[in-house]
């Protein structure tokens, strides 16, 4: 795939950067939430979406967007031209407890060892996770100085090389591990998530996978501490993902759009050195989108761990009592 730029890279002319801008032009001060694909017209990119979708959900997994010019304009002219990429899509979802339909990835300042920071909010190094939804979108406002280099990895081929290789660790792999909420709790939900790794399902290979999740999970009271096989079994995984010849590497540049499929794609970032200035900072926009189309999906995955919509797709973190909200800057 790397040698194969052209077939999930696509840079955009000028004329549809001109119909993205255009669209956002038409929605005039209407709410970010309230800004429909009917409201967000794009005669001719919507074609290019929808076909960019089905390569995402049920081809390769990934694709990326390069060129939208949001260099030059306003925080709130790119989220409205990236919320409304997206509505054409999925449905966004909230991205944690404070009911963020737009996230926000960047450095606010906490520590990624408390238990309940999210790495999104740090300029740690990530290992290899899948997020909560069909689709996870990243927009790149600004790259940072230094560092956070994108890899992925492709979740069905990190299954059978561990099935050629260690065939030994695939029970534990393939059997619920205590994942926390982050303090993020669902109504109804326990503070922690039983979910396995690896979710064979009506003809593919479902992946959930977030390894610091497990870690803090293990700081809960009622949470059953991990064997050495499962903790081999999770070293085995992360190691393999990384490997040449499996993970493919992506250097975010100002305006790229990467688009992953969550239930076949892991990815990661290196740790980053941001500016000094505020200005200067790295600064990713994010989306997580729930699509009528996507997968079926094992019930570890819309009931056990995540909430789901009334078409069953799943819903991210939903929070009793919280508002859904589209926020500008990060919080």
């Amino acid at each position: 795939m790397a040698e194969q730029c052209s077939s999930w890279i696509h840079e955009w002319s000028a004329d549809e950067i001109a119909e993205i801008e255009m669209a956002v032009v038409s929605v005039g001060t209407l709410d970010i939430m309230d800004i429909t694909p009917a409201a967000f017209a794009l005669p001719t990119v919507a074609k290019r979406l929808a076909k960019i979708k089905q390569q995402v959900l049920h081809g390769p997994g990934f694709f990326l967007l390069r060129g939208l010019p949001v260099k030059d304009w306003p925080i709130r002219k790119a989220a409205i031209a990236y919320w409304g990429l997206g509505v054409h899509i999925g449905r966004a979802c909230s991205q944690n407890g404070k009911g963020h339909l737009l996230g926000h990835v960047k450095n606010i300042g906490l520590n990624y060892d408390h238990p309940q920071s999210r790495g999104y909010q740090t300029s740690a190094g990530l290992s290899y996770h899948t997020d909560s939804a069909d689709i996870v979108g990243l927009l790149c406002l600004r790259p940072g100085k230094e560092g956070g280099l994108s890899s992925i990895a492709p979740s069905t081929t990190l299954y059978n090389e561990i099935l050629r290789r260690r065939p030994d660790l695939l029970v534990s792999l393939m059997t619920p591990f205590q994942r926390t909420r982050w303090g993020e709790i669902p109504e109804g939900k326990d503070p922690w998530a039983d979910v396995p790794v690896f979710m064979p399902y009506k003809g593919r290979m479902i992946t959930h996978y977030v390894r610091s999740a497990i870690r803090k999970g293990q700081l809960l009271a009622g949470v059953p501490p991990l064997t050495d096989t499962r903790m081999e079994a999770l070293d085995f995984l992360d190691t393999l993902a990384a490997k040449d010849g499996i993970r493919l590497d992506m250097e975010f540049r100002t305006g790229d759009i990467q688009l992953l499929c969550n239930h076949a794609i892991l990815h990661s970032r290196t740790a980053y050195e941001d500016y000094e200035e505020p200005e200067k900072r790295r600064h990713l926009l994010r989306l997580w989108l729930a699509c009528t189309d996507g997968p079926p999906l094992p019930h570890w995955m819309t009931d056990a761990y995540e909430g789901k919509l009334g078409d069953g797709r799943p819903n991210g973190f939903e929070v009793p009592g919280v508002a859904l909200n589209a926020p500008l800057e990060a919080e």
